[in-house]
């Protein structure tokens, strides 16, 4: 994939960076200059209330990625800032579904990840972590 430009020039991937044909919607390795790093806990689809959000994976995926969101905007970050994302799945015939809305709403440059599956609490479909950096 060619260098893609983002609003953060904090991270980049290097030009001569490849990754394989059916590689998904992220980056194989990114330089990141580190000024400030954010890092948020696992997010998972809840709301305010401890309510579990939606039953699809699709469902809970955008929850899960808008609560990652809201967490990064408290220290003044966005999805644009994000350069490691750690993805646990119960299930991991659900990737290309989660795949899908993650596509959707994460921007260039995708940052680097890792999904794995995982138990988690019950109801929960995906957790999500991330690590941004933040210009100053």
């Amino acid at each position: 994939m060619p260098n893609e430009q983002n609003s953060n020039a904090l991270k980049l991937r290097p030009k001569d960076s490849r990754q394989h044909a059916t590689a998904g919607p992220y980056s194989p390795v990114l330089e990141v200059e580190a000024r400030r790093l954010v890092v948020i806990s696992g997010q998972v689809a809840v709301d305010s209330d401890g309510s579990v959000i939606g039953e699809t994976i699709e469902d809970q995926a955008r929850a899960t990625l808008q609560n990652c969101v809201t967490q990064l905007g408290s220290a003044s970050c966005t999805l644009s800032d994000v350069f490691k994302v750690n993805i646990y799945l119960t299930d991991l015939s659900h990737w290309q579904r989660f795949n899908s809305v993650y596509e959707s709403m994460m921007p260039e440059v995708l940052p680097v990840r890792t999904a794995v599956q995982a138990g988690l609490l019950p109801g929960f479909l995906v957790e999500v972590e991330m690590w941004a950096v933040k210009a100053s």
